[in-house]
C-alpha cells in the first residue's frame, strides 16, 4: 500500500504539473490555494447553515486535572453533530480537491514531493506521538 500511495501521490502531482497553463505564477497559485482552502471552510459552514445535516454543539472542553495527553482523546469533542447528507459530501469532497491540486500545484512550482511531505509528517507524528501537536 505505501508504494501505491507513493505512486498516486507522483502521478497526481504531474497531472497538476501538466494543468499548470493558466496559473503557473506562484502568487496566483498561492491565492488560489488560499481560496481554495477557504471554500473548503465554506462548504463546511453551509452543511451546517444551509443544509443542516451537521450541527455544531460548542462548548469549554472539560478536561480532569490529572489527564495525560494519551487520555485526551477520551475527554476533547469535535463539537459537531449529525453526519454529512451526500450532496454535502459530494460539495465538500469537490472543494477539498481543489485545495489538494493547489497544494500539489505549490509542490510543483518549488521543486518539494508531496509524497515526501506527506511521508515526512507522518513519521514526524508517528516518532513524536502527542507531542507533535503541540
Amino acid at each position: 500500500m505505501p508504494r501505491e500511495m507513493e505512486q498516486t501521490c507522483n502521478d497526481f502531482q504531474k497531472t497538476v504539473s501538466l494543468h499548470l497553463i493558466r496559473h503557473r505564477s506562484i502568487l496566483d497559485v498561492m491565492t488560489k490555494y488560499q481560496d481554495a482552502c477557504s471554500r473548503v471552510n465554506r462548504a463546511l459552514a453551509k452543511s451546517v447553515t444551509t443544509c443542516g445535516c451537521l450541527r455544531i454543539e460548542a462548548e469549554k472542553q472539560d478536561l480532569p486535572a490529572d489527564t495525560s495527553l494519551s487520555e485526551m482523546s477520551e475527554y476533547v469533542k469535535t463539537h459537531l453533530e449529525g453526519h454529512l447528507c451526500p450532496n454535502c459530501a459530494e460539495i465538500i469532497e469537490q472543494e477539498m480537491g481543489k485545495s489538494v491540486f493547489f497544494l500539489a500545484a505549490i509542490c510543483t512550482l518549488t521543486g518539494l514531493d508531496l509524497h515526501e511531505i506527506i511521508r515526512r509528517e507522518n513519521d514526524r507524528i508517528s516518532t513524536l506521538g502527542f507531542y507533535s501537536l503541540t
